[in-house]
């Protein structure tokens, strides 16, 4: 396979399938690198695809849902799991989470949770003991990106954190 055919196989591979697809699958499934998948990931977003690099893997960005609103949050760690949960019930993606940190500027972290799976592998991630909430070093406070297929799908959204007192003032 040439490296034409593993670019297009790349392509294939991630659209079909219903989960991100992780560099190191990629690079299993076609017997080259890693760092071959990262090159050729970056050769494929220059030619115009519209890859995203979440921390599960790789997806292509669904082009029907073109409406983002980013919202500024706060809640506690438990609360979490119902604060992703309603913005997926209701029919948006968090395509990521960011915060403002007085010293570092903008931190944000990729997410693309479009499901109520997605919701349980992240919760599952925080509460491993291995990573806390990104939230956590702004005491609570934090911003979501928001996908979703329309804007009255995200006033639904707006709407639904505001009643459960999750949306943050704005100052």
């Amino acid at each position: 396979m040439n490296a034409v055919e593993r670019r297009e196989e790349i392509i294939r591979l991630i659209t079909t399938s219903d989960e991100p697809i992780s560099g190191n699958a990629l690079s299993k499934r076609l017997a080259v690198s890693r760092q071959v998948i990262v090159q050729d990931i970056a050769l494929l977003k220059a030619s115009g695809y519209d890859i995203l690099s979440t921390n599960k893997g790789y997806v292509l960005s669904d082009k029907a849902a073109s409406c983002t609103r980013v919202f500024k949050v706060w809640h506690t760690n438990e609360q979490t799991e119902d604060e992703l949960k309603t913005i997926v019930d209701i029919g948006g993606t968090v395509v990521d989470v960011f915060v403002w940190h007085r010293v570092y500027g903008k931190i944000e972290a990729k997410l693309n949770i479009s499901s109520r799976r997605n919701v349980q592998q992240c919760i599952e991630g925080l509460v491993s003991g291995k990573s806390t909430a990104l939230m956590n070093i702004t005491s609570g406070y934090h911003y979501h990106t928001v996908r979703a297929d329309s804007e009255e799908t995200l006033n639904l959204i707006e709407k639904a954190l505001e009643e459960k007192k999750y949306l943050a003032p704005e100052i």
